[in-house]
């Protein structure tokens, strides 16, 4: 008995063509449904010069000066706008009040050209801060729109104690 030996191998060939057709595919697929949201807390701020020596370009309008005073523990003791102290369990609400009062926000989003100066005390801690900005910067009303009040802030320069 004779055993044939039969080398008919075969050949197992990878197509690439549907395989890029699949990647191009899936690109496509994420290129459409990719959706660009604006970061959160984009706010127009203006840090102080590395010298305190250096001036501002001056505005035409007044700048507003909130003024941010620290407890001995870092806590919040006083929210000033210029001469007028807020107290009392919601200082922000009452400068968001007052702001309002002040810029009249019905002409749309971007129509006041106002700057606030923000000048916090070196312990104060940062969420205060982070309030103050939110109060200053804008509102969200009952129905959920958005409202902006100022864009331009900037800070004053920081000394310590």
């Amino acid at each position: 008995m004779k055993i044939r030996h039969t080398d008919h191998r075969e050949e197992i060939k990878l197509e690439m063509t549907p395989m890029i057709d699949i990647v191009f595919q899936l690109l496509v697929f994420f290129v459409f449904t990719f959706k660009i949201i604006l970061p959160e807390g984009d706010f127009n701020i203006r840090m102080p010069a590395a010298s305190a020596s250096q001036s501002s370009q001056p505005s035409e309008t007044p700048l507003m000066k909130v003024r941010l005073r620290a407890a001995g523990d870092g806590s919040l003791s006083r929210v000033q706008l210029g001469d007028l102290a807020f107290d009392g369990k919601t200082p922000f609400y009452q400068l968001q009040s007052h702001i309002r009062g002040l810029i009249d926000d019905s002409a749309g989003p971007g129509s006041s050209e106002q700057e606030v100066e923000l000048d916090c005390d070196y312990n104060l801690k940062y969420r205060y801060t982070i309030n103050a900005l939110t109060a200053i910067t804008g509102y969200v009303d009952e129905s959920g729109q958005q409202h902006k009040l100022i864009e331009k802030v900037r800070f004053a320069p920081v000394t310590k104690p």
